[in-house]
């Protein structure tokens, strides 16, 4: 559903009449990831970038049109008081909770930055605030409007991998000082979390991790993460903020062959199993990895800011699917929290506590060794949930 004030005209329009006037949207925090929705939404079509609030950047003390060339306000209420259709949040982590609530108080839809909060408490409390009030919530996962990541989740649905047998990312690259405070696991981890579970359409089953801080700060600055997901592929992950060298690997590896790609570059490969089959039954049994033919595929490349701020757009006037909910941004935080537990304990944390896919079976329990940690549920939905991904994503 779609919030609207007295303030201006509702956003929908209807058959015969007038196209709808603008949606009018506000941006909370001016960072270096806010200067880059302030760009996207003084370019959105159909959308009436209004202000942007940020007390500390100087613009907001004298008066001067700040990134976007729109007044920079000093609270929420100011923005609330211009009247919004919805807003995006930008400012730190540790935030999120105070001004999501406030906006789903006053009935404004949001698109938050990830990870939807600090704590998964504070995540579901977002939530249901919005749930409750039927208004559109999102979270900023980017990586699902990456081109090449778009391109994998659609030949993985195809079936044209075969059988899954393993996701590894990598996201690793210089420390961020604007990060202050979350560590890499919500900040970077929480990518790689979210797109696993939406490329496979599976929750984590089982997951084991290990931290370190090296940079001198209170929080992890690399984690690795080996486990499950639901149906028993392998997963991995390994990131952090202490590498020279900048990476954003993604390969998925299955009966016929390799995805890899990259989201730097936008591109995809597949490296395909070069294995004969053969319709002899007494050899189809696996007989081995051989390598194959390479293709690097051509497809078209939006900036995927852009394409999830159009996404969210059509939310908003009512369009269905297209978005990360803040459902699905829970669940990737609770993921999150369960990664930091493991690397606390030092232990290996999963079986039926997990989020797991809604309408497939849970995991047998516990594997050998693994200490069940009971967790919130929820999942991300499966591919084809809401359409084929063609019809989510460009």
């Amino acid at each position: 559903m779609t919030a609207t004030t007295s303030a201006h005209p509702g956003p929908h329009g209807r058959p015969g009449e007038q196209p709808a006037a603008p949606l009018r949207a506000g941006l909370v925090g001016l960072g270096a990831m806010g200067r880059n929705h302030a760009r996207i939404l003084a370019a959105l079509d159909g959308v009436e970038f209004v202000a942007a609030v940020d007390p500390a950047v100087e613009a907001a003390a004298d008066g001067r049109p700040g990134p976007g060339g729109v007044p920079v306000l000093r609270d929420v209420g100011e923005l609330l008081a211009l009247g919004v259709d919805y807003a995006v949040v930008a400012c730190p982590t540790a935030l999120h909770e105070e001004v999501g609530l406030r906006l789903a108080e006053a009935g404004v839809c949001a698109l938050i930055e990830k990870p939807l909060a600090h704590t998964a408490e504070a995540a579901r409390r977002l939530a249901e605030a919005f749930e409750a009030r039927g208004l559109v919530a999102g979270v900023g996962h980017i990586e699902r409007f990456n081109p090449a990541l778009q391109q994998l989740r659609a030949r993985l649905e195809a079936g044209e991998l075969g059988e899954v047998f393993q996701v590894v990312t990598r996201r690793q690259g210089p420390f961020p000082h604007r990060i202050a405070d979350v560590g890499v696991v919500k900040d970077l981890a929480t990518h790689d979390i979210d797109l696993t579970s939406w490329i496979t359409g599976q929750g984590y089953a089982t997951l084991s991790a290990r931290t370190v801080s090296k940079s001198g700060r209170d929080h992890e600055d690399m984690v690795a993460v080996v486990g499950s997901l639901a149906d028993g592929t392998m997963v991995s992950h390994l990131v952090n903020w202490l590498s020279p060298l900048k990476e954003r690997f993604c390969a998925v590896t299955g009966e016929r062959g390799c995805f890899v790609a990259d989201t730097l570059t936008a591109d995809l490969t597949f490296h395909a199993n070069g294995a004969v089959a053969t319709e002899w039954e007494a050899l189809r049994a696996f007989r081995g990895v051989a390598e194959g033919d390479t293709v690097r595929y051509a497809f078209p490349k939006r900036e995927p800011l852009a394409v999830e701020h159009e996404r969210f757009r059509d939310a908003v006037r009512g369009a269905a699917g297209g978005i990360v909910t803040a459902r699905e941004g829970l669940r990737t935080v609770e993921v999150s929290t369960a990664v930091l537990e493991s690397a606390r304990l030092m232990a290996d944390v999963g079986g039926t506590g997990l989020p797991a896919l809604p309408g497939t079976a849970e995991p047998d329990g516990p594997a050998s060794g693994v200490t069940a940690t009971v967790l919130p549920s929820g999942a991300p939905p499966a591919p084809g949930a809401h359409g084929r991904v063609a019809e989510q994503t460009t």
